[in-house]
């Protein structure tokens, strides 16, 4: 049985770190407080008996459970990210648990009339008589993806104590700066030594992934003309205008807002600048490679329209591709899916095979030959005020990764 006090305690001291990565900062890992969450994590796995345990230089921090079986079983890799996104704050994190939960609205924050309500939030009444660990409304929580580590650290110490269940070597990795594109920039896979691997990464209770969107980054430099506003009739170009009617002349219906399933889109995620010159960043997201191709074709045809009507080098932009479907690489191998799903189904969870409408380290890792579907951890709303994570869903999850590693054969 496994101890639902000890892995509340767990997670909720994984989420006093603050582990915010930074986007386009010039050190890896982005931010050095990973680094202090890492070390901390280094010390536990010494602790409860994992072996091999090492921190490199990167940030990236492997270890072992080894093999007590008759050495028929693969190696399986376990894989969590330990950084949080900069989409909220993830300083003095302050969790909140409710227990027994009935389908009331919960008060995050009063003062400024944050709540969590199964009307905006209908999955809640999933979770009528669960306790749920919330944010107070003024930071994200951070089960994205501290949950996923506290699950396989206590998946891993279940293990130990329990060497009647059988298991081959389990490789773990915790890496940093997933969020912001970057958790396999160094990932040491020959030292990592796993024959395929999971991460445990996921959203809802029963959740599985292997299909991704195929992704491009787009960064867009528009130049104006400044003018004192006075005098500016017939002269100026104001670059926040055309930043304006660059966002208008997309397709309305595909951004993230109106679009589910595998419904690709465009999406501006930061915008900077004043009248002489704006940068906008944007993703450009699709399940269908062909379609991605659609997309960025529309963007290049954008800038083509827009520099002909303002002037040459009016608009300028730089597309880069990120990661690809994951999906192709199982089309021989979806064995590693069924063993999750038989996981799952040992668990009495239901699996929910869906599309990941992002992206996961998984997906890049697939991509060099380390197979890697995504587990979900049971989280809720990651990157925000509103993030939650119900108990049992984790602990469901911990049960899932015993099983997965066990011998079900």
């Amino acid at each position: 049985m496994l101890d639902k006090d000890k892995l509340l305690k767990r997670f909720i001291s994984y989420t006093e770190f603050e582990t915010t990565s930074m986007d386009e900062a010039k050190t890896f890992p982005s931010s050095k407080k990973q680094l202090v969450f890492a070390k901390f994590l280094e010390e536990e796995l010494n602790i409860i008996g994992l072996s091999d345990v090492s921190l490199d230089e990167n940030g990236y921090l492997l270890a072992t459970l080894r093999a007590n079986d008759d050495g028929s079983s693969p190696a399986i890799g376990l894989i969590a990210h330990m950084d949080t996104s900069g989409e909220a704050s993830g300083a003095n994190v302050k969790p909140r648990l409710h227990t027994s939960y009935q389908g009331e609205r919960i008060v995050l924050d009063s003062e400024k009339e944050i709540f969590l309500s199964p009307k905006t939030f209908p999955e809640l009444l999933n979770y009528i008589g669960q306790d749920i660990v919330t944010t107070d409304g003024k930071t994200l929580l951070g089960a994205d993806d501290k949950a996923g580590i506290c699950e396989i650290v206590s998946a891993c110490e279940y293990l130990i104590a329990h060497p009647e269940l059988k298991h081959g070597a389990v490789k773990i990795a915790f890496t940093p700066d997933e969020e912001v594109g970057h958790g396999t920039d160094f990932f040491p896979l020959n030292k990592f030594g796993a024959d395929f691997a999971y991460t445990i990464d996921g959203g809802q209770l029963g959740e599985l992934n292997y299909e991704t969107f195929n992704a491009c980054d787009a960064k867009i430099f528009i130049k104006g003309r400044g003018v004192h506003p006075g005098s500016a009739k017939g002269k100026m170009i104001n670059a926040i205008t055309l930043a304006a009617e660059w966002q208008n002349e997309l397709p309305a219906g595909e951004r993230p807002e109106y679009t589910d399933g595998y419904e690709g889109f465009f999406h501006i995620t930061k915008i900077k600048g004043n009248t002489d010159e704006v940068v906008m960043h944007m993703i450009i997201r699709d399940h269908n490679a062909e379609l991605l191709e659609k997309k960025k074709n529309i963007v290049l045809g954008l800038v083509d329209f827009m520099n002909q009507k303002y002037g040459h080098d009016t608009i300028k932009c730089e597309l880069k591709d990120v990661y690809v479907n994951m999906k192709s690489f199982f089309e021989n191998s979806y064995y590693i899916v069924d063993r999750a799903v038989s996981a799952m189904e040992k668990s009495c969870v239901k699996p929910i095979i869906i599309p990941v409408r992002g992206g996961t380290d998984g997906a890049r890792l697939s991509e060099v030959g380390l197979l890697c579907p995504n587990i979900f951890t049971g989280g809720h709303n990651f990157h925000g005020v509103y993030e939650y994570i119900p108990l049992q869903s984790m602990l469901k999850a911990t049960e899932v990764i015993i099983n997965l590693v066990s011998d079900n054969k």
